[in-house]
């Protein structure tokens, strides 16, 4: 019974702990986001995209769903996925501030190659 309570106790924390960035860690999991992203597909179709067990496919599409980046909507018996992809305006916010870091760094270069340019320009003209 302790085995039990401490399963289910570690489980809880690690579907709490799931984000967005531990979604998209994942290749194959982008590759789904990626096929549902324009339409969705039922779990199936996924799973015969992809050369891994339908299983291994049903647990990446419930890490995207703890995630917040699928929603599976019932249709008879069908479950289809459908991409909610407002989560990664966290990441793009998150990756963005990463790509002006590295502008600034790069404008900063090419400002002393042009200033080096011009002093070795200069000194071939003396």
């Amino acid at each position: 019974m302790l085995a039990l309570i401490f399963a289910s106790t570690y489980l809880h924390k690690m579907k709490a702990r799931r984000d967005v960035y531990q979604a998209i860690a994942d290749p194959t999991r982008r590759a789904i986001i990626n096929m549902i992203a324009g339409q969705p597909h039922n779990v199936n179709a996924i799973a015969e995209k992809f050369d891994v067990t339908r299983q291994a496919i049903s647990l990446h599409v419930k890490i995207l769903t703890d995630c917040g980046l699928i929603v599976i909507k019932q249709h008879g018996r069908d479950r289809f996925c459908e991409a909610q992809l407002d989560q990664l305006i966290e990441v793009s916010a998150w990756v963005d501030q990463y790509r002006k870091h590295w502008e600034r760094k790069l404008d900063a270069l090419e400002t002393y190659l042009e200033k080096l340019k011009r002093e070795r320009h200069g000194n071939q003209q003396k």
